[in-house]
């Protein structure tokens, strides 16, 4: 069976971060479903906090870094996306939307997405569906029902008893395997055929035939 290949992103700031852990603990369940299945799945974990100065290039330049080139190239070529971010202000931090702002507007489209989210208080969970969600809808990505929030307490010895985040984190990447195991592996395109960014059965000649006006 064709082997599938899940990107991770995180958005976290510190190291080590709970937003690397709930990461962590998403990609780990969802592996562990789809190896259940028989389905072999590589994960490729991208710290954002490492790429900061290549992705504000990015925006003020129009040019990838190699590393940056490297990330955006392993996001857009999984069969599905773990993305992850801390709450700031209510809604997604800026480097998690800096970096999704440096994609192509259609590279998520299709893709599989579960999205996961941490803060102190709980009293932000509601971002995953009203700030974090809509960002990927946008992008027609295809979020799973499931949102991972994970607050402070959730870490510790206080966690919530009635929903508590192993349960969550279980759901969520259940969803995002099946969604994984409904798909047609993602194919690796080749970055030197004009197919890749002028569109399937298309060539330099029709990109200057339209400039022409024919």
């Amino acid at each position: 069976m064709t082997e599938r290949r899940i990107a991770v992103i995180s958005a976290g700031l510190s190291n080590p971060s709970s937003t690397r852990m709930l990461a962590d603990r998403l990609a780990a369940e969802t592996v562990k479903v789809l190896r259940e299945q028989d389905i072999p799945v590589t994960v490729d974990v991208i710290e954002l906090r490492d790429l900061a100065h290549d992705i504000t290039n990015n925006l003020l330049t129009g040019f990838a870094p190699p590393a940056l080139e490297t990330a955006i190239n392993t996001v857009v070529s999984a069969d599905a996306l773990i993305a992850v971010t801390p709450i700031f202000s209510t809604s997604y931090s800026g480097l998690f939307k800096s970096f999704i702002d440096v994609l192509d507007p259609d590279a998520l489209t299709g893709k599989p997405v579960l999205i996961g989210a941490n803060a102190g208080t709980a009293r932000h969970s509601l971002a995953v569906d009203y700030a974090i969600r809509p960002l990927f809808t946008y992008l027609h990505a295809e979020p799973v029902s499931t949102g991972v929030f994970a607050a402070s307490s959730d870490w510790g010895a206080n966690a919530d008893d009635v929903a508590p985040l192993s349960s969550r984190v279980e759901r969520g990447a259940r969803e995002l395997a099946e969604a994984v195991a409904r798909r047609e592996p993602a194919s690796d395109a080749d970055p030197f055929d004009p197919e890749t960014y002028l569109g399937k059965g298309r060539s330099f000649g029709h990109l200057l035939g339209g400039l022409a006006g024919e």
